[in-house]
């Protein structure tokens, strides 16, 4: 099968070799690159075919196991004379598309540890980072590295500031290369570090090993749908280790897989009417500007989307499972409409652990994120001492698996307080049925403490997008409230074409009232970034919301007692 952009299925890995690829208990992150071009049926087929966006438009780049190991090996000799050794950090900052991967393939086959840095964070926290996690050096694009430069935070203890348009690509002299290479990783070797999202405080750095990373992963060796008969497109970032992830799946299997350098709903949908996919990677925030997207033509192969870090949106996945096409098995007619997969993770745990799967005749919404995953030793909802609550019972996540991060890098005494009897703390707050399943409303930062009790904002938000059209995205989040306490406020954008209802407050009220949720006591429509930040990976900064709207009804309180005061000394006078 081929196309326009040439993409194929010739690298496509065959069954037998998918199999002693699964029976090989050596292969993790480390070291997958050169296990599947050992075991592929054409190596120098290309199957990744990267976008491309510079000054001069959009180009896509087709890459095979032979040219980014030629990559790979080009870069890696470049930092070994640059001093790079086993156990070294170094930041890369880059853009969206496929770059960091290939840093980091060329850092792991050293031993060294990609520290990998998202090209939308703010250069001056993006600097600090660096900072904090001793990195031995910076490699970034040059607008990038002209603004870490200027931030004035950058550490002096850097042995190289590099321009990653600079380094070779070639194949180099074997003598440029370490005498042992590419170096042959212990299970618990750290192979890159991955920043948090920032939304509750400066980014913590989460530390991924080689077999680590890989436990829950390998069962994709078998289960993970036929190469010659899909081709995939990722709008995950590939700074982020769940692109990082996917990008690894691909490669292992030969599956065909666009890589995308914009993810913007716009530009996703422009990739798919071109290539036609059949599997779909992203993060919410993709998923919440495709949704207000024509998708016919571009969407009509597409059997499955996948997501990963927050949970998805209720509203999101339904205006997506509404189209594409399920294939048949064993020659069985195939249903309309697509299956939606939903995962909820973090970096701390190394992959989504909580697995649910929608379609056009899915129910079970209402922030269910469905059940662990068979990685998973235990999931517990727990108090603040640690306690296990029953069912219902609403507390902290709790999540006991082997797939969870090693730790924080330089910091030990956070990685001693995220874990609790055994359990790493995820930061959500949740509550499980009886059935097991689990349901999230709120992250722990996130929670409105009202004078009458906690209210949480997800469900809230849940409610607000599926009943009011016009919404497309929203965040509630607590403010100041006049009698003492917080109260819940939101903020909201609109989908294209849609104007502002007359009376927004009641509008959304009107939605949560359907639902039996707590009211709004406030709401405006965002107008500019400010009213609707978003943090590097696409998650709303809920803490710049709480900060920039933090009195706008004990303002509003107080004008209005101005203005009442005003009105009776006018009366009263002769």
């Amino acid at each position: 099968m081929t196309d326009a952009l040439g993409i194929t299925t010739a690298a496509a890995l065959p069954l037998p070799a998918r199999l002693r690829l699964l029976a090989d208990g050596d292969l993790g992150v480390g070291n997958f690159l050169d296990k599947a071009r050992a075991l592929s049926p054409d190596p120098a087929a290309p199957f990744l075919f990267a976008q491309r966006v510079t000054g001069a438009g959009k180009s896509v780049e087709p890459l095979s196991l032979n040219r980014i190991t030629e990559i790979r090996d080009a870069y890696a000799a470049w930092y070994h004379a640059n001093g790079v050794r086993k156990g070294n950090p170094v930041a890369v900052y880059l853009g969206e598309g496929v770059d960091p991967f290939l840093h980091f393939l060329a850092l792991s086959s050293l031993g060294a540890i990609a520290a990998l840095v998202n090209g939308r964070m703010d250069p001056a926290i993006a600097a600090a980072y660096t900072g904090r996690i001793g990195a031995v050096g910076v490699v970034a694009d040059r607008e990038r590295l002209d603004a870490l430069t200027a931030s004035g935070a950058l550490p002096d203890t850097a042995r190289f500031l590099a321009v990653s348009d600079d380094l070779p690509t070639d194949a180099p002299d074997r003598g440029a290369l370490p005498s042992l290479f590419p170096y042959p990783p212990g299970d618990d070797d750290p192979v890159m570090l991955c920043h948090t999202s920032g939304t509750t405080g400066p980014p913590k750095s989460a530390v991924f090993a080689h077999r680590q990373f890989f436990l829950g992963k390998r069962h994709r060796l078998w289960s993970f749908p036929a190469a010659r008969r899909n081709r995939a497109l990722s709008a995950l970032p590939q700074s982020h280790s769940a692109g990082i992830s996917y990008l690894m799946t691909a490669t292992l299997l030969g599956l065909p897989i666009v890589v995308m350098a914009d993810t913007s709903g716009e530009a996703v949908r422009e990739m798919m009417l071109r290539v036609r996919p059949t599997l779909v990677v992203a993060f919410p925030q993709t998923w919440a500007e495709l949704a207000q997207l024509d998708l016919k033509g571009a969407a009509d192969q597409v059997h499955t989307w996948i997501n990963t870090g927050d949970s998805a949106h209720e509203a999101h996945i339904k205006a997506l499972v509404r189209h594409g096409y399920r294939p048949g098995k064993r020659g069985r007619s195939g249903k309309a409409g697509s299956e939606f997969v939903d995962g909820l993770g973090s970096s701390e745990m190394g992959m989504a652990l909580f697995r649910k799967v929608s379609d056009p005749s899915s129910t079970d919404y209402g922030r269910c994120v469905g059940v662990p995953v068979k990685v998973v030793t235990e999931a517990a909802v727990l108090d603040d001492d640690g306690r296990k609550l029953g069912p219902g019972a609403v507390g902290r996540l709790g999540v006991r698996t082997p797939t969870r991060t090693p730790g924080y890098w330089n910091a030990s005494e956070l990685t001693a307080q995220s874990s609790l009897s055994g359990f790493w703390l995820t930061g959500d707050v949740v509550y499980r049925d009886e059935r097991g399943r689990f349901f999230h409303v709120d992250r722990v930062p996130d929670v409105i403490h009202t004078r009458t009790g906690p209210v949480y904002s997800l469900p809230l938000e849940e409610a607000i997008l599926v009943g009011c059209a016009e919404v497309a995205d929203c965040a509630v989040v607590a403010v100041d409230a006049p009698e003492g306490g917080s109260a819940p406020f939101a903020t909201v954008k609109l989908g294209p074409g849609h104007e502002p209802p007359a009376d927004v407050l009641a509008t959304l009220n009107a939605a949560l009232a359907a639902q039996g949720l707590t009211q709004l006591r406030g709401a405006v429509v965002a107008a500019d970034d400010a009213d609707f930040p978003t943090g590097a990976t696409g998650k709303v900064l809920k803490r710049r919301l709480r900060e920039r709207f933090a009195t706008a009804l004990t303002d509003q309180r107080a004008t209005e007692d101005r203005a009442g005061a005003h009105r009776a000394a006018v009366s009263e006078r002769p």
